[in-house]
């Protein structure tokens, strides 16, 4: 089914250089309507300029990118404003929605979504590091926007957290469906999240293996899908060592 949706973002042929540092190389993806992209590959193999080509805060040296729809951008750490409540962050997200009734139903469904709803007066610095990341997801996913760029946002949390935010963005993906492209060095993440694994190559980076996962989510760690899908990961990126992969 997915091949009959459309294509919410595609690279054909994109080259991308930092002066005389070659980073992406005749790359080519696409990424259909509501599907979950993972990109994991060695560090500074291009994967965050990859999210910044496709929002379009860089243009590409040569090559074509299309993108279908509004995209917004999650980073490693949240940009919540420290001087206002989380009602009020989330509430730049809904700045184009001028009748205020609507404003205030989609702010409370919003909260409510995130598991926040009686935190709407606190202020970020009140907040776990994993609140501050569901308040940072509830503004993204405000107001039309339906792609989402997420470049390691579970990165700063402990693994307890992390874990959490997976599932909390799993529930939330299946409530309010996007487009989603997410940057990871984290290889359990890559494969409870992702419809597809795309494992990058050094720099200049290209696509050297594309997994596709089909296990719903939320998914376990031990189940047999994402199991494999972490073996292949590893093995793709050369590293033998597969011992904390559950058997």
């Amino acid at each position: 089914m997915r091949d009959k949706q459309a294509s919410k973002l595609v690279f054909d042929k994109v080259y991308h250089r930092y002066g005389d540092v070659a980073v992406l190389e005749n790359l080519n993806l696409e990424v259909k309507a509501g599907e979950v992209v993972v990109l994991v590959g060695p560090s500074g193999c291009g994967k965050t300029t990859i999210l910044n080509l496709l929002s379009g805060h860089i243009a590409p040296v040569s090559g074509k990118i299309t993108r279908e729809g509004t995209a917004r951008t999650v980073y490693q750490q949240d940009g919540l404003f420290p001087w206002l409540t989380v009602s009020e962050n989330v509430g730049i997200g809904l700045r184009s929605v001028k009748d205020e009734k609507r404003r205030d139903y989609d702010m409370t469904e919003l909260l409510e979504l995130v598991n926040l709803k009686s935190f709407g007066n606190h202020y970020p610095h009140q907040l776990s590091g994993g609140m501050r990341q569901r308040a940072e997801l509830a503004r993204v996913l405000a107001g039309d926007s339906d792609i989402l760029l997420m470049d390691e946002p579970f990165s700063a949390l402990d693994y307890q957290a992390r874990l959490n935010m997976r599932s909390e963005l799993a529930r939330v993906l299946e409530k309010k469906p996007r487009t989603v492209v997410f940057v990871t060095h984290d290889i359990e993440e890559a494969a409870q999240l992702a419809d597809r694994v795309l494992v990058l190559s050094k720099r200049p980076a290209t696509i050297c293996r594309e997994l596709s996962i089909t296990v719903p989510r939320p998914r376990g760690l031990a189940d047999d899908e994402v199991v494999e899908a972490m073996r292949m990961i590893l093995r793709e990126l050369g590293l033998n060592n597969t011992s904390s992969v559950p058997e």
